[in-house]
């Protein structure tokens, strides 16, 4: 069978080149979608595909047998035709009828997804972050434009009404210059604590959940969900939660690449298997065109407090749109929406914070925005709104014109890129001074074996392809 899949990749780029200019879909046309990956993030994909016209699930495809039927009545329970069902996502990538293909997967399959299924001529939506590790990412951006797909990035804040309303206030200079942005990943995360090496459960094809990713035996800590917390397969929670708010930093910062990056951290108050840090703080630097700006990252774990009370907004605790910065709102009560610290629940702030010299404006998550001006701090524009990530993307399978893509890879690969760079960071207990030109750390290969994915390897049979250009 690895030989049939070698032979797959090797004929990729053919099936791919013969099949480029032929699927132009019209507006009435059925998009036949296949889903790979159903546990967690796919069963939000299946829901959002069924809100979708015009567009068909007609294929799943994971390795646990055991979430494959859950989902399969899930589907029935929805109304949606039945799929065919696959294991092994290469079989299904030799699906002609299949037209596009969304991966749900753990992090370690995205970007090899990502390329196959272009190699394959489909289209592809490649969950966040689009790579394990900066190379993976860099030929996956470049296996989109060689085959010419259409490929978005589940960084879905840039599909956001309120998000875009908000960067487009930061672009007209409600702030002046924006000069320094903050991501906020504070999220409530216990401990794993330890499993020990186990039998592989009935009905989960574990060679295929590890793909190119080393065999170290099964745990259950190493497989559902907990895959984030090991470098083998994950990125820590700053690839996990934090990945949407480091790109929506870096998007209303309006950078790209760094030329510094500092990242100081660790794995605190719990005794476990995990192996990322849970508290990571990381400093990039930018010059672009002689301008310096700074971007901070921060993972908090477990206790928080809520910067711009991120975290605890309601919609009553959003100033009205166009609120003059002349109006005074009435001061907030102890544990109200407005108010700082936790009002229920368990703490959380995940957002985003810019600041200028005329003022900061703050991003809850991606459907909320607040700004304010002036020393006195007084509520500017604020605004609410919802995601369409994935019907961006299917009206750009339609159109055929990937310009229109709101979260295109190139940019989901540059902020994945952040990630990595930070971990490297961490991982080193070092600055890395970086060259946007070669996208290389300087001076020290062992940073760029890191980022290279060299410390991890490929399994055989799962090779990451080399795509030129």
């Amino acid at each position: 069978m690895e030989s049939n899949r070698r032979d797959f990749l090797k004929t990729g780029a053919v099936f791919a080149a013969a099949i480029q200019g032929s699927n132009v879909l019209g507006a009435n046309d059925r998009i036949r979608v296949a889903v790979i990956g159903l546990r967690g993030r796919g069963r939000d994909h299946l829901k959002e595909f069924h809100k979708i016209d015009g567009v068909e699930v007609a294929a799943v495809c994971d390795i646990d047998e055991n979430v494959m039927a859950q989902r399969l009545g899930d589907m029935e329970k929805m109304g949606m035709p039945k799929p065919k069902t696959y294991v092994d996502a290469r079989k299904l990538l030799e699906d002609k009828s299949i037209d596009a293909v969304s991966i749900a997967t753990p992090n370690h399959w995205h970007s090899l997804l990502g390329i196959w299924a272009c190699q394959a001529g489909k289209d592809a939506y490649v969950e966040k972050p689009c790579s394990h590790n900066w190379y993976e990412g860099k030929q996956l951006a470049a296996a989109a434009r060689r085959y010419r797909r259409i490929v978005q990035h589940g960084t879905q804040s840039r599909s956001s009404t309120a998000a875009i309303e908000a960067v487009n206030h930061l672009r007209n200079g409600l702030i002046g210059d924006v000069y320094l942005s903050r991501g906020l990943c504070y999220k409530w995360r216990g401990t794993i604590g330890r499993q020990p090496r186990q039998a592989v459960p009935a009905g989960v094809h574990y060679d295929l959940w590890l793909g190119p990713a080393p065999d170290r035996g099964f745990t259950l800590n190493r497989f559902h969900y907990n895959w984030h917390w090991f470098w083998d397969t994950g990125n820590g929670d700053i690839g996990n939660q934090g990945i949407h708010e480091m790109d929506t930093a870096r998007w209303g910062l309006g950078v790209k690449w760094p030329t510094k990056v500092s990242a100081i951290g660790g794995h605190v108050m719990f005794d476990d298997d995990q192996e990322t840090p849970n508290i990571l703080n990381a400093v990039f630097e930018f010059n672009e065109g002689g301008q310096r700006k700074i971007l901070e990252f921060e993972v908090r774990h477990w206790i928080t407090n809520h910067e711009a009370a991120i975290g605890t907004w309601g919609k009553s605790a959003l100033p009205p749109a166009g609120l003059s910065a002349d109006a005074k709102p009435a001061p907030a009560k102890p544990n109200s929406p407005a108010s700082l610290g936790p009002v229920s629940g368990k703490p959380a702030t995940i957002g985003n914070l810019y600041y200028g010299p005329k003022g900061y404006l703050a991003i809850e998550e991606y459907t909320r925005y607040k700004s304010f001006l002036g020393e006195r701090e007084e509520p500017g524009p604020s605004g609410e709104g919802q995601e369409t990530n994935f019907q961006n993307w299917i009206d750009c399978l339609r159109s055929r014109d990937a310009s229109k893509l709101n979260a295109p890879i190139e940019e989901g690969y540059i902020s994945a890129s952040l990630v990595h760079l930070a971990n490297v960071s961490y991982r080193l207990g070092r600055t890395l001074h970086f060259d946007p030109q070669t996208e290389q750390v300087i001076g020290d290969e062992e940073a760029n074996r890191l980022l290279r994915g060299e410390d991890r390897g490929y399994r055989p049979g799962f090779e990451l392809p080399r795509i030129e250009g």
